[in-house]
């Protein structure tokens, strides 16, 4: 026999007006995404006040006692999409890519020393616009 108002008079429904009565979760088991945010959260929080305390000591440690370790957390460090190849250098650049790459070097010497860019003269050149396509029509 299911419990309703009649039967128990402690009984407070779950819904009123379909809505959910005070008191009581349309989802009582949680939501697993917000479980998991929370937990990441609550952990990495801990992770750096305890980093806070002890980290530059730990790394020493770890560094000094377990070498190999040490090096396998450099190595997770590292993104594992960066790939590093060696594609023929200046060899096998044209003349154009090489006066671009002189070009884009002496650029960032003068940015990096503080030198004042030259400054290029020149007038815009007016291009003009191309007509709209044509709408397609219905074929009735």
């Amino acid at each position: 026999m299911a419990l309703n108002a009649k039967t128990d008079p402690n009984y407070v429904p779950k819904r009123i007006n379909g809505k959910f009565a005070p008191g009581w979760s349309g989802n009582p088991g949680g939501s697993l995404e917000a479980t998991r945010r929370s937990f990441n959260r609550d952990f990495l929080l801990a992770l750096a006040a305890d980093f806070k305390k002890h980290g530059a000591a730990a790394i020493e440690k770890v560094r000094k006692t377990q070498p190999a370790a040490y090096m396998k957390i450099c190595a997770l460090l590292v993104p594992r999409e960066m790939k590093l190849e060696h594609a023929g250098g200046v060899k096998a650049m044209t003349e154009d890519q090489i006066v671009d790459a002189i070009a884009a070097i002496e650029g960032f010497l003068a940015r990096r020393s503080g030198e004042t860019a030259k400054v290029i003269e020149g007038e815009a050149e007016v291009v003009p616009s191309l007509p709209a396509p044509a709408r397609p029509t219905k074929a009735s």
